[in-house]
């Protein structure tokens, strides 16, 4: 068995809208089957007792061992506590090969899971032994270290359930809400409209007192000290007991309380002044410790919290019972689970020495046994929820502390006997504020019931009924998705929208283009949906990103699928024929928003057959009105496009829109079929977005098809009296598209000037030369730069094999590199004459072809 081409699928995919690992695995002719390996499923079982059942797609068919690598891998996952469920095993037209695809939750974890189900498997077949326990262990820790922590975890659990994309920025907590212009960002539990200055303050302990004193809101007496004689200096002053803190700490590092001793002090300065230079001492006030939770202007959350202690037994030691209690499946070392374990530290010795009890003390049957005052979750605390409970004073006085500081999310820590009175009844008081507070206490407090924080979080962020979207467009197809994707955001930004754009050209913000090159996948998607200043999208969605990567999008408003043809890179990546072309282009319409719309051409029975998978509704276009599936369409009242009397018509029952093609200039008065057909695509597109007619009408007439605004798209020029066109043609079905519209175009003599891709299939090279052959008089055939694993020449050879016995084609000449046989084809053309180039380097050509136009 061979594992190759590991891809992560991070969108929605050609298997599922989950995230997925999917790997080619290649097996032996005994791996085919499993009955071929006499005692390889019961080994295999007997390493890994949990995997599941073996089965193929359907419970049909032989079972092979890569059937077995697919439920390892997600066996795996699912032990070590991953939420999976989905796979799949599929064999490729190649004997022996499959598609093995299984999801993941974490991508990194996913690929670790590919790796020890690789080694497991091999294993099995080789009756070796496999660390079952340490693989799980590997999964779990890995999963724990990647994995959003709970406080960041609820927040994008409730943006999920509100249909409010997501993305992570960083392998940490940095979370993106929303795409574009609606975008907003959390880390943990702190949005982005938090102030650098609010976080300072929050950070300073001192200045923090200060404000909070000004405001009204009761606070202990205390003061910064420089060294350990100052703070026992300052614990005189205030009077004992005391509470020792780092001056800009956070998450209870660092604090030590009720602190009656010198001796006890120095090693609270110790641990205090590890975590900053600069400590706090302050009176200690006698109580419980609440933690109250403000978000904006709410308090939406308080738990009481205890400091971390054990409960004596008359049998057990301290070091015992605290080992008992770390048992509980809650606790864990880190922030991931509800509660951390108990730890046995200096100030836990000093604390217990307080009590007369060391950690080899057995404790009294009953008596509670304190590790440490402060009752943080990190440090071993437990927490109680008392939210019902808060007086409307604590919850006003909790409130004005979040706003004095200036922060959205507040963690606010209160010191009183009961949150049921005023603090000021009982001498409580605020004793720290907290800029990025942890939520688990709230979310899995130790008792009581969790409360919606993260819902809070959102509400506070998001309107309701704001989901963070901006109308994304996606465009798929064989031939037209560029000069559609252009016309599309060109509407767009008629109607005073920034427009994000990605095509084969490039990634355009607005009219600046940000990235070059052939953008027409996931990862120019998301620079686009990351972009700041951007109201809409638009997507050219190639083939190859949806195979490599998935989709960049969980779903849009508008998926349009211009046709769909033989030659578009058939061969490649298991994909050979056009329905299977159709099954990867049609994941965009599979992913169309409930209230979204597909634009379908009619006239293509493969693309009008994804009708069936899309979620929301359908417009159809076509030439022909009566079309049956157009006519069809149009009776029950549904969105049609067609062209009638030379217009471009848009009908919904009663209801229709016209606009004469002779005022759009792409389409050369409505005499070029194949622009014509994408002026269709684009204004069903805007259609759907709700784009106002006459915004509409205006896009396409100021819509010019030149080199600066559409680069190789049937651009248009005159030279020496000739008629010169440029266009990235590169399959079949577009040169027959060329044809068409070149046929209805005059010349006296024609001439084709042509290259071909080295990665299409040789019937495809030959085809496109064919296609042309019937309508040019001379074909001058070069040799471009990348010949994508052809041997030297081979290329040229397809070509001319495909121009013999061209009705028409007299004359056909070889030349190496595309600017050479520009060159010669202008230098032949005279006035009259039509020359089609089709170019390969976009725009080094029409800059070639620029520049020879300027010298006449």
């Amino acid at each position: 068995m061979e594992v190759s081409r590991l891809r992560a699928l991070r969108g929605p995919n050609l298997w599922s809208r989950h995230t997925a690992i999917e790997a080619v695995v290649s097996c032996t002719e005994a791996e085919r089957r499993l009955e071929s390996m006499p005692g390889f499923e019961g080994r295999l079982r007997a390493l890994f007792p949990e995997i599941g059942p073996l089965r193929p797609l359907g419970g049909d068919g032989p079972i092979s061992m890569a059937h077995a690598l697919m439920q390892a891998a997600l066996g795996l996952q699912a032990q070590a506590g991953c939420p999976v469920t989905f796979s799949r095993c599929t064999p490729t037209v190649e004997p022996g090969v499959y598609q093995v695809v299984v999801e993941y939750s974490e991508e990194v974890v996913g690929r670790l899971a590919f790796e020890l189900a690789e080694a497991l498997v091999r294993a099995a077949a080789e009756d070796r032994s496999f660390d079952l326990a340490a693989a799980l262990a590997r999964l779990r820790e890995l999963d724990e270290d990647v994995r959003l922590g709970p406080s960041t975890g609820s927040i994008v659990q409730a943006a999920v359930a509100r249909g409010i994309p997501y993305q992570r920025l960083t392998e940490g907590s940095l979370v993106q809400f929303g795409w574009g212009s609606k975008q907003r960002r959390i880390q943990a539990a702190e949005i982005d409209r938090t102030s650098a200055i609010a976080e300072s303050i929050a950070q300073d302990k001192e200045l923090t007192k200060k404000l909070l004193h000004a405001a009204g809101v009761p606070v202990p007496l205390g003061r910064p000290v420089s060294s350990l004689e100052d703070a026992i200096a300052a614990a005189e002053e205030i009077g004992w007991p005391v509470v020792v803190k780092p001056r800009d700490g956070n998450q209870g590092k660092g604090v030590t309380v009720n602190i009656q001793t010198v001796d006890h002090l120095t090693i609270a300065y110790r641990a205090a002044v590890a975590i900053s230079e600069e400590v706090m001492v302050e009176r200690f006030i006698p109580g419980y410790d609440f933690r109250l939770l403000v978000v904006g202007d709410k308090l939406v959350a308080a738990a009481r919290r205890d400091p971390p202690h054990v409960i004596g037994d008359g049998v057990h030691t301290v070091r015992q019972l605290v080992d008992q209690v770390n048992q509980d499946p809650r606790r864990g070392d880190g922030h991931a689970t509800s509660l951390t374990k108990i730890r046995i530290d200096d100030i836990a010795l000093a604390r217990l020495e307080l009590q007369g009890f060391t950690p080899e003390s057995v404790p009294p049957k009953g008596l509670r046994v304190v590790l440490r005052n402060n009752a943080n979750l990190s440090t071993g605390g437990t927490a109680t929820d008392v939210t019902d409970d808060v007086h409307p004073e604590v919850a006003a006085r909790a409130v004005a502390a979040a706003r004095m500081v200036g922060l959205e999310i507040c963690g606010v820590d209160v010191v009183c006997e009961t949150v049921l009175q005023p603090l000021e009844e009982q001498g409580g008081g605020i004793v720290e504020v907290n800029a990025a507070p942890g939520l688990r206490m709230h979310l899995s407090p130790s008792y009581g019931k969790g409360r919606a924080v993260g819902e809070a979080v959102i509400a506070n962020m998001f309107d309701e009924g704001e989901d963070g979207r901006i109308p994304v467009v996606a465009v798929t197809g064989t031939n037209g998705k560029t000069t559609t994707v252009r016309l599309i955001a060109h509407i767009l930004s008629r109607q005073g929208l920034r427009v994000g754009m990605t095509n084969t050209d490039g990634v355009y913000i607005g009219s600046r283009r940000i990235d070059t090159g052939d953008c027409s996948g996931p990862r120019s998607a998301r620079k686009v949906l990351m972009h700041p200043d951007v109201d809409a999208a638009v997507f050219e969605t190639a083939r190859g990103g949806i195979l490599r990567e998935g989709l960049a999008f969980d779903r849009c408003k508008v998926a349009v699928v211009t046709n769909i043809g033989e030659g578009d890179h058939l061969g490649l990546n298991y994909i050979t024929t056009v329905e299977d072309l159709a099954v990867v282009k049609r994941v965009i319409v599979q992913n169309v928003a409930s209230d979204g719309v597909a634009v379908l051409n009619a006239a293509d029975p493969v693309v009008a057959r994804m009708a069936d998978n899309c979620p929301g509704s359908v417009t159809f276009f076509a030439m022909d009105r009566y079309h049956p599936l157009m006519a069809a369409h149009r009776a029950q009242n549904k969105r049609v496009v067609f062209v009638q009397d030379g217009q471009i018509v848009a009908a919904e029952g009663p209801v229709v829109h016209r606009i004469p093609l002779a005022e759009i200039p792409i389409t050369r008065g409505g005499t070029i079929g194949f622009q014509v057909e994408n002026v269709m695509a684009a204004t069903a597109a805007a259609w759907a977005l709700g784009i106002d007619w006459e915004v509409v009408r205006m896009g396409l007439l100021t819509f010019e098809n030149d080199a600066d605004n559409a680069p190789g798209r049937f651009n248009v020029f005159t030279y020496r009296g000739a008629t010169l066109i440029a266009d990235y043609g590169h399959n079949p079905d577009a040169m027959a598209a060329l044809v068409g519209a070149v046929e209805a175009m005059p010349g006296e003599r024609r001439v084709v000037v042509i290259s071909g891709a080295g990665d299409r299939r040789d019937e495809d090279i030959r085809a496109q030369t064919r296609i042309l052959g019937k309508a040019f008089d001379e074909a001058i055939l070069y040799q471009d730069q990348c010949q994508r694993g052809r041997a030297d020449g081979e290329v040229l050879a397809l070509l001319r094999e495909g121009l013999e016995g061209a009705p028409r084609t007299r004359r056909v000449e070889e030349i190496r590199g595309e600017f050479l046989a520009i060159d010669t084809a202008l230098e032949r053309l005279r006035p009259g004459d039509l020359c089609l180039v089709l170019i390969d380097q976009v725009e080094e050509a029409l800059a070639h072809i620029a520049r020879r136009i300027a010298e006449g």
